[in-house]
């Protein structure tokens, strides 16, 4: 591990405290639900509406948690943040009700939403020349601390006991405060001086916000493996229950693997909308692949199951790296916050509607529900590079440059 990580610094430390929290988040993201209908004795339809509650409650926390960073300082509302996520899973500890359950389900829901925002200041400064391919990495850090969560919470999951649930979610909780701790040793990221000016600049930005309605419609694509393809495998067709499994372990591999380097060539704001497009097409052929597994003979379907995987991940790839890059690029330097929780909405908004989009057409419909989702992916990515274009030409102008960042040598006491 230590030959993977960034060189000793702010950098690794951020990488660090992320490999920590996400592990956390990945025990919450497997086991939680479970933890709920087992433990707490919730019914699924309540759990169901409760999660959903809260996911709209966290689309609202991304802008002003991010304007806060930029105006008194990023590295302290990351860790008020990383605070809020240790108190909302200790809470669920508690929790015995559907309205304590609802409390800091939705607490915690606006910790992970309002996280990103908070960090994207703390990435542009440490970043260097290429914070988007440092985002790139951090994603890769991303998806092996969730994996590593999903194996701890697998253990909890078999024991199936009142006692195992609270220990995982307990170790949840422990996370986000040992996440906070590690984050209080990064160097300060200065606030940035209040400019003349509407506050709440990243709202009244067209292009940036057609961008980011752009990209929630392809965010759309992360629930197709996890929501869309496990119903559509078990209900439709003749691949065996493991698959599922499969499915995520390919995926996960190949965003650990080839993030970064995937990253790598997209270095400008056009490059990033050209990664959008190949992405659509990548997406639409995948959807066709997936829509064929219903037709075919059993020895024929995990062929085709895992090609479709790979096509899609493949298209993941560009479509979080064209979105690192635009997202980063477009901004502001003075308002890196609130335009990365404006653009966080967009995902959010993307992954909460998925499921019941998908669901009704790719499973309900059938095949040609699929060749829908993959024309929606294929049309969003031709009109992203448009989209960039006017931004580039409407880009609101930093009112001074940024100073270069300079690494401490020692950091200062937290």
């Amino acid at each position: 591990m230590p030959a993977l990580l960034p060189d000793s610094g702010p950098r690794r430390l951020l990488a660090v405290s992320t490999l920590v929290n996400m592990t956390g988040y990945g025990i919450y993201l497997t086991a939680g639900v479970v933890y709920f209908t087992r433990s707490v004795h919730l019914p699924t339809s309540q759990v169901g509406i409760g999660l959903s509650i809260a996911g709209a409650v966290a689309l609202a926390g991304g802008i002003p948690v991010g304007h806060l960073a930029d105006r008194r300082g990023a590295r302290g509302v990351y860790t008020a943040t990383l605070l809020l996520g240790a108190v909302a899973m200790a809470g669920l500890c508690l929790a015995d009700d559907f309205w304590t359950f609802l409390l800091f389900a939705s607490l915690g829901a606006v910790a992970q939403a309002a996280g990103p925002a908070a960090r994207g200041p703390l990435i542009q400064q440490y970043g260097g020349e290429r914070p988007a391919e440092f985002r790139a990495y951090l994603r890769s850090v991303t998806n092996v601390g969730i994996s590593l969560g999903a194996v701890l919470a697998g253990w909890g999951v078999q024991a199936d006991t009142r006692g195992a649930y609270l220990l995982l979610i307990a170790g949840s909780a422990v996370s986000w405060a040992a996440c906070a701790a590690v984050v209080l040793f990064l160097p300060s990221v200065p606030p940035v001086r209040s400019t003349a000016g509407p506050r709440w600049i990243a709202l009244r930005d067209r292009p940036y916000l057609a961008l980011t309605l752009l990209d929630g419609i392809m965010a759309i694509q992360y629930r197709v493996l996890t929501a869309a393809i496990p119903l559509w495998l078990i209900a439709r067709t003749s691949a065996p229950r493991w698959s599922v499994s499969a499915v995520m372990l390919v995926n996960t591999a190949i965003v650990v693997l080839l993030q970064v380097r995937a990253s790598r060539r997209i270095d400008t704001p056009r490059s990033g909308a050209v990664a959008f497009r190949r992405a659509g097409f990548a997406f639409f052929a995948a959807c066709a692949l997936f829509s064929l597994l219903a037709g075919v003979p059993a020895w024929l379907v995990m062929p085709l199951l895992l090609t479709g995987v790979v096509v899609h991940t493949i298209g993941e790839l560009w479509h979080a790296a064209g979105g690192f890059e635009v997202s980063f690029a477009l901004a502001p330097r003075h308002a890196v916050g609130q335009y990365q929780g404006l653009f966080g909405m967009g995902l959010g908004l993307g992954v909460a509607i998925g499921p019941a989009l998908l669901i009704t057409l790719c499973v309900d419909w059938g095949a040609p529900g699929w060749w829908i989702v993959g024309a929606l992916f294929a049309v969003t990515g031709l009109a992203v590079p448009a989209a960039v274009r006017w931004a580039e030409r409407d880009r609101p102008q930093d009112p001074e440059p940024a100073a270069p960042f300079v690494e401490a040598t020692k950091p200062p006491p937290a």
